[in-house]
């Protein structure tokens, strides 16, 4: 169904507190019920400088249409919220499509892909206190670590302050760690099992408490011994979607089995799958998550 995004942009302008009172007075879920497992949808990229999807550079840039694309997957039966940051999710709550969902703040990062300040990656989507005024439900930060890169400190600072104030709140928090390195000028994660499990290791620690504490995870190799890493209850992220998607549902549906895995968070690759039926895509994930 098509959205009115003129009546949109007009409220926007003409009355941005409309807001506050969609936000008072959305309808809220439990975070686990049913069978346990989450099913999220991520649109944080573009905020990042990050609008590419395999081989189209542009292809988040229209906000219309990425709007569009994630109104039909929070309308699939078994999709349990979104993660954005507060313009894709103040669109989302204007557009009527956040009750009875997770919504998932992100906390962003401003180490913009490309930029000579990469790896000083600071808040600037959400921060904590945003998240409880607009009554969301979890937060969400990206943690990358660079041992080669003095910017990790204030990242490990921020993420401190952040699972700090999360927990004071009683705020659901959602670390994503990486060991990052710059590779011929550009930061590289790296992806093998060692890493990401000495990468689980430190985000586990940050704060002075884990008690809301979550890990969102790439699969890599050996996904068993990295879950035996942790006791926080984990999601799998779905990552840039550069291999076919059967292959991808496959690890998907492999490392779901895994002790620990609560669920799936999945953005570009399903926004914007090669056949490009959304609602398709959406589905077949949904089915992964809940069976």
């Amino acid at each position: 169904m098509a959205h009115d995004f003129e009546a949109l942009r007009r409220t926007r302008a003409e009355n941005p507190g409309a807001l506050s009172e969609i936000y008072a007075k959305r309808k809220k879920r439990n975070l686990i019920q049913g069978d346990g497992k989450l099913f999220f949808i991520a649109a944080d990229h573009p905020a990042r400088a990050a609008l590419a999807v395999r081989n189209d550079p542009n292809a988040m840039a229209n906000r219309y249409e990425l709007l569009e694309r994630l109104a039909t997957a929070l309308s699939r039966p078994g999709v349990d919220g979104v993660l954005g940051t507060p313009d894709i999710i103040d669109d989302l709550a204007l557009m009527g499509c956040l009750d009875d969902k997770i919504v998932v703040g992100s906390l962003n990062r401003g180490g913009l892909r490309g930029a000579a300040f990469e790896m000083d990656d600071r808040i600037t989507g959400y921060d904590i206190p945003g998240i409880v005024r607009d009554g969301l439900d979890f937060a969400k930060m990206l943690n990358r670590i660079n041992f080669a890169d003095a910017g990790t400190a204030n990242l490990l600072q921020y993420s401190h302050e952040s699972v700090n104030a999360a927990a004071a709140a009683k705020l659901p928090i959602m670390l994503e760690p990486f060991i990052s390195e710059w590779v011929n000028g550009k930061i590289v994660n790296d992806l093998s099992t060692d890493a990401t499990v000495l990468s689980v290791a430190i985000a586990s620690g940050l704060g002075n408490s884990s008690a809301y504490s979550w890990l969102k995870l790439p699969v890599v190799e050996n996904m068993e011994r990295v879950m035996e890493a942790t006791t926080l209850p984990t999601l799998l992220l779905g990552g840039d979607p550069v291999e076919g998607e059967d292959e991808i549902f496959a690890k998907w549906d492999a490392a779901l089995q895994l002790p620990g895995v609560r669920g799936l968070v999945i953005g570009r690759s399903l926004l914007y799958p090669q056949g490009g039926d959304v609602a398709a895509a959406i589905d077949t994930a949904v089915k992964l998550v809940h069976g």
